[in-house]
């Protein structure tokens, strides 16, 4: 990346971007497999460019033909890529998925020593520096390493004091490190952030409360620390945002379920793109709950999201568009 100043985006992401290979039955059957790409972070990222915003996802990619087949897939699909940096000493993380049960899939990660893992403060100033209008991040990246952590909160941090909404996604992830520890560090995330985004099991672990409370209790002790927005994603049931002024819930959408993975992304992006819109909470979980659906009504985290003139495609279902 040279030294010029990059151009501001709508919305600034970063995290690990892996190859994900999906087995056609179970792993240790073997047999056909396809590789697409996953990553939080990324997939947010997609379903925005999807929709017209300008995003810029930055992280560490191996040089390597996963890495490029990442980069290559990124810019295809409009998402901002100038401050990607190309590790030579690192490889690109792998994630291997199989579903297990209809609504179940399980991963397996191949990430550690990753090029991800080795995220750097440095290689996000510039993006900040840019004058992004949301600063989105997720619970994954800190839970990659130290100097990773140090990152996601460095960056949250440049952000508040720039003025940069920053939306934060707490996205725990038990195959990549303890509750006790993570709490720590999410907790402390949760409170830099202006739209806290969670499913229901998460709201604890972030809320700073040391026993059992009803939602309600824990949204009010992170409003108490700062945090404007409270959405919680509750999968078929849909998702709940608590303001101080107001509760509003918005049932998912049907849809038949062909695979939950990459649901809660997918309603973040929509969520995140009314926003930008300027729509209000109830067109916000709207979109959000519209993007979830075309997520589950298809295989892939993010190969099934719509543009905008699809936003409205539901509607029309159990018909041919012609």
């Amino acid at each position: 990346m040279s030294g010029e100043r990059l151009a501001t985006s709508q919305v600034l992401t970063f995290g690990e971007t892996m190859g994900s290979i999906r087995a056609g039955g179970l792993l240790r059957h073997g047999g056909a497999m396809s590789m697409s790409l996953a990553g939080a972070e990324s997939n947010v990222a997609i379903g925005l460019a999807r929709l017209g915003h300008s995003v810029r996802w930055v992280g560490r990619l191996g040089q390597d033909e996963i890495g490029s087949f990442a980069l290559r897939t990124l810019r295809g699909e409009g998402v901002l890529t100038d401050a990607v940096v190309l590790d030579s000493s690192r490889p690109t993380g792998l994630m291997l998925l199989e579903k297990r049960i209809a609504d179940v899939s399980r991963a397996a990660y191949y990430r550690a020593g990753s090029a991800g893992s080795a995220l750097d403060f440095d290689d996000l100033s510039a993006a900040l520096d840019a004058g992004p209008a949301v600063l989105h991040l997720t619970g994954i990246t800190p839970a990659l390493s130290g100097g990773a952590a140090r990152a996601t909160l460095l960056a949250a941090e440049g952000a508040r004091e720039r003025g940069i909404k920053v939306s934060f996604d707490v996205n725990y992830r038990a195959k990549l490190w303890d509750r006790k520890p993570a709490a720590e560090i999410l907790t402390f995330l949760a409170g830099l952030a202006d739209i806290l985004i969670a499913s229901e099991d998460e709201i604890g672990l972030v809320a700073g409360s040391a026993g059992e409370l009803p939602e309600s209790e824990l949204v009010g002790e992170l409003q108490e620390r700062g945090v404007g927005e409270v959405v919680v994603k509750r999968g078929g049931s849909g998702a709940t945002v608590y303001t101080a002024a107001a509760t509003h819930h918005r049932e998912a959408l049907e849809v038949p379920v062909v695979d939950t993975v990459g649901a809660g992304d997918a309603f973040t992006a929509g969520y995140l793109s009314a926003l930008l819109d300027g729509e209000p909470i109830e067109q916000r979980l709207l979109r959000g709950v519209t993007l979830g659906a075309f997520a589950v009504a298809a295989t892939g985290d993010w190969e099934n999201l719509p543009d905008r003139s699809e936003l409205s495609l539901l509607q029309s279902a159990g018909t041919t568009i012609r």
